[in-house]
């Protein structure tokens, strides 16, 4: 993010984001087959959360730290393909994923990994009315401060108001050789005249370059709703199209050892093959999920003081999350049905 020193006219609310990359990934072809092990002796100081396994801190937290972002083949090139975007200064990107594959954990570490040089909002209230979403912004980006808008700085300042200030400091950025990019998650709930204000945003540009880049991040609904006739001018505007996926066996066990690794354990924790498969069949493979699932099974653990996770800690946990396993989708039982006909025809 730009030096707010650099920009006198502007208040020292203007924030910066310090970049917090992770300190390290797993990738599935480094584990061992019997599954995972490993003997992670960390020295921990400070509070430990965790008595029995002594992490410094729950491995399996379900807030969106970048330090436990985990780099699976769809996450990876989303990451990717956003950063080249913004890079080359495209516009408009669309995120989609469906619920709780981590969408908003990419947003802050694609936001964590932009350089001093861009400025950086995000927006994780969808519903808001579009004076609201530009007083957000603004105040994200640091033209106007908190305080500042307690005082009622920005009452009675009409919509076009907002978008002109909003205008004066995205042009003032090419002067220091800086950009701006907006994040708005949740998108699929913003309502329509909201929506459309995110695209007239995109109209603040110069001959040369568009001032504002825009990610939209939102659930699989939301191409649907871009899909729709009156959001032509918005869909037609997406430069980059990026989907997560959950992840497959071979990533969750990678993801799961990833996130042992970062939490910085004290005592060798060892998931068996038979447990990954498990975890994996009742979680689809999705992130928020595994999460929840390997957090109670964890504390299964502890209870009974073991070091080795067992199928039945996690038939524990998951009766305690009344969790099944997740239905095939009606196209993903007709492929399966095809495959064994296909078996069936080339045998005879």
């Amino acid at each position: 993010m730009a030096d707010p020193g650099s920009l006198p006219h502007l208040p020292r609310a203007a924030r910066r984001r310090a970049a917090a990359l992770s300190p390290g990934t797993f990738s599935g072809n480094l584990l061992p087959r019997s599954g995972i092990r490993l003997p992670i002796t960390f020295s921990v100081s400070g509070n430990v959360t965790d008595d029995y396994y002594g992490f410094a801190e729950q491995p399996f937290s379900l807030t969106p730290d970048p330090r436990f972002f985990f780099r699976s083949e769809s996450h990876e090139k989303a990451l990717n393909e956003l950063l080249r975007a913004i890079e080359r200064r495209e516009g408009f990107m669309l995120l989609v994923g469906d619920i709780g594959t981590g969408k908003t954990t990419l947003c802050r570490t694609l936001l964590d990994q932009l350089g001093r040089n861009t400025f950086t909002a995000l927006v994780l209230n969808p519903f808001v009315s579009e004076e609201e979403l530009l007083k957000a912004v603004l105040q994200d980006f640091g033209v106007v401060s908190r305080d500042d808008v307690r005082r009622g700085a920005l009452v009675g300042t009409s919509k076009q108001e907002l978008v002109d200030v909003l205008n004066q400091f995205l042009l003032s950025l090419s002067g220091i050789k800086a950009s701006a990019v907006l994040v708005v998650d949740e998108a699929q709930n913003l309502p329509p005249a909201t929506l459309e204000q995110v695209r007239v945003l995109t109209n603040l540009e110069t001959d040369r370059q568009k001032l504002l880049q825009i990610v939209l991040v939102g659930q699989l609904n939301l191409r649907a709703m871009l899909a729709a006739p009156d959001m032509r001018q918005l869909n037609q505007r997406i430069s980059r199209r990026c989907l997560l996926q959950p992840l497959t066996r071979q990533e969750t066990e990678a993801y799961i050892a990833h996130r042992l690794w970062v939490a910085r354990g004290t005592l060798t924790v060892e998931f068996p093959n038979r447990t990954l498969d498990l975890i994996h069949r009742l979680t689809g493979g999705v992130p928020r999920v595994i999460n929840l699932l390997c957090d109670r099974t964890l504390e299964a653990g502890q209870a009974a003081a073991v070091t080795r996770i067992a199928p039945a800690l996690v038939h524990h946990a998951a009766e305690q999350l009344a969790l099944e396993p997740p239905r095939r989708r009606q196209s993903d039982r007709r492929n399966h049905r095809l495959k064994k006909l296909a078996g069936r025809l080339a045998a005879a």
